[in-house]
């Protein structure tokens, strides 16, 4: 499947996903300068006031390398826009955006047809993350451009599909951008995706363990000594179902083996009140992360993701 642009620029097939409260600009910057998508998400730029800020010095420093480097610039960047109603800050952030004509929104709990029309009015893209077909069915309807099909085993708010069963269902009736999220942590995983259908792999967890991300030294070290034995799905901590370490939780006092279910009309992702604040110190992580080894720069996480990738490609020809 042909790329739209700017998705087309890509040097590598990978996006590095919106992590709450982790990402910034030092991870966005380090992300597209080693050739591949860096997000984050709007919420991050705390208070409000902060995205401008965040925006420019983004955007001035990519201009600035790729002036430097015109043989090899750098990836696009993108935001990630939580589009639910619980979202005070949306239409605000959706501005800053605007203004500042960011390349890709990636949105997230809700396709709304105005805020792809904002996107557009620019001439930015809009991935809409789905879990399901119907969804994906409901946000192209709706207007995004492309999908990030979240499978089962995604770090953050996971689905429950097979990426097998999920990648098929999507293109069998959609030939735009699809990026794959879940358990995506190696070169090879990024092929497979491909293999399946997937235009781009949607890595998270492997860069929480990055120099760069904003998380806690004692969370990047957990990332490194965990496995996929160690993820728990629940909707406890913010109502919508979602992967999490099993060590956070035992270390918060509670038994990850017997988590009540929490009220998904009380859904709160983090913009101040102090349900989400109760559980900062429940991690999100995918359950990819058993290929994680060390905490490293993120541009020698991609250089790694690299080397397997081309390593891959010649096994299998």
């Amino acid at each position: 499947m042909a790329l739209v642009p700017p998705l087309d620029r890509l040097t590598f097939p990978v996006i590095g996903a919106p992590l709450f409260i982790i990402s910034n600009p030092d991870l966005v910057i380090a992300q597209c300068k080693a050739g591949i998508v860096g997000s984050f998400p709007a919420l991050n730029a705390r208070p409000a006031k902060e995205l401008d800020k965040w925006l420019t010095r983004i955007g001035e420093e990519l201009d600035r390398y790729n002036q430097e480097n015109p043989d090899s610039p750098a990836a696009p960047y993108a935001c990630n826009q939580i589009v639910h109603r619980s979202n005070e800050r949306l239409m605000h952030d959706l501005e800053c955006c605007v203004r500042h004509k960011v390349p890709i929104v990636i949105t997230s709990l809700g396709a709304r047809e105005e805020v792809n029309e904002a996107v557009h009015s620019y001439g930015g893209i809009v991935l809409h993350d789905v879990i399901n077909d119907r969804f994906a069915h409901k946000a192209i309807e709706k207007g995004a451009d492309g999908l990030v099909a979240v499978a089962t085993g995604a770090g953050g708010h996971a689905g429950t599909t097979s990426p097998l069963a999920l990648i098929q269902e999507i293109r069998a009736w959609f030939d735009g951008p699809v990026a794959l999220s879940g358990s995506i942590a190696t070169g090879d995983a990024v092929l497979a995706a491909q293999a399946m259908g997937a235009d781009l792999g949607y890595i998270g967890s492997a860069f929480i363990a990055s120099h760069e991300a904003n998380a806690a030294g004692e969370y990047k070290q957990m990332i490194v000594d965990c496995a996929a034995d160690d993820i728990v799905y629940s909707n406890l901590f913010t109502g919508v179902h979602g992967n999490y370490l099993k060590p956070s939780i035992k270390n918060a006092g509670l038994d990850p083996d017997d988590l009540p279910e929490s009220d998904p009309s009380k859904m709160d992702f983090g913009t101040g009140r102090d349900e989400a604040k109760a559980w900062k110190t429940i991690w999100g992580c995918g359950q990819g992360i058993g290929a994680v080894r060390e905490v490293a720069p993120a541009g020698e996480i991609v250089a790694r993701l690299r080397r397997e990738y081309d390593a891959a490609k010649q096994r299998i020809l």
